[in-house]
């Protein structure tokens, strides 16, 4: 059962038996328009067998109108708004702290179900990774990482004041597509050198995609997935 009414869940738990005692969890955030199934065919690739089993948790955020969409209602972890003609950024900041609050319940809820925090990655793409790093860097428990697809970083002036003391230094892999013109790659790389300047050892990759994944994206966060998850 989902902690929050406004978002539903979809749940697996790697290696054939879903009554298994999961040793780890990763929390999935979609992006902008789609739904907690977008990145399940992707987890499905993942070989995690040398950890145990894995619960991927997928929520799906609440249905609520986007203005840079003419206000139509979709699945968003909060509003985005038109460019600014004078070229500035203007952000909701807050329907990002309520989708932050829901994130962390998230991730309270899979302690109290018997997965440490430190066995727990919270991972997102677009709008799902601008909500990884904001609640990840934020969040008063030690993860295990961050993985951030495709996306920014939110708030991005007041993250050095508001990091968590637990999480400082926190493992972080982040990805981005070369052509992507919905993120573009600077954006990316902006949020990649703001983090690497809070002292957050960042693994970086790009690669000649558009914003999407690409299986050589997934081997290499299959990689990462077994460094910060490995049986200690």
């Amino acid at each position: 059962m989902s902690p929050n009414p406004s978002i539903e869940l979809r749940e697996f738990v790697t290696g054939g038996d879903p009554t298994a005692q999961p040793v780890a969890s990763i929390i999935v955030l979609h992006g902008l328009g789609a739904d907690g199934s977008d990145f399940v065919p992707i987890a499905r690739q993942l070989d995690l067998v040398a950890i145990g089993p894995v619960r991927f948790v997928f929520p799906s955020a609440p249905v609520q109108p986007v203005s840079i969409n003419g206000g139509y209602e979709m699945r968003s972890w909060y509003d985005i708004y038109p460019p600014d003609p004078a070229g500035g950024r203007r952000e909701d900041e807050p329907g990002l702290r309520a989708s932050q609050a829901i994130v962390q319940q998230l991730l309270d809820r899979e302690a109290l179900r018997g997965v440490p925090a430190e066995r727990t990655v919270l991972m997102g793409f677009s709008q799902g990774c601008a909500m990884t790093l904001l609640t990840g860097l934020r969040a008063p428990q030690r993860l295990a990482g961050l993985v951030a697809f495709s996306g920014y970083l939110p708030l991005a002036s007041r993250t050095g004041a508001d990091i968590s003391d637990t999480n400082r230094g926190l493992p972080v892999f982040m990805a981005h597509g070369r052509h992507d013109d919905v993120v573009t790659i600077e954006r990316g790389e902006a949020a990649r050198d703001a983090l690497q300047a809070l002292g957050y050892p960042v693994e970086w990759h790009s690669y000649p995609m558009a914003h999407e994944v690409c299986m050589e994206e997934v081997a290499d966060l299959n990689s990462f997935l077994l460094q910060v998850l490995a049986p200690r």
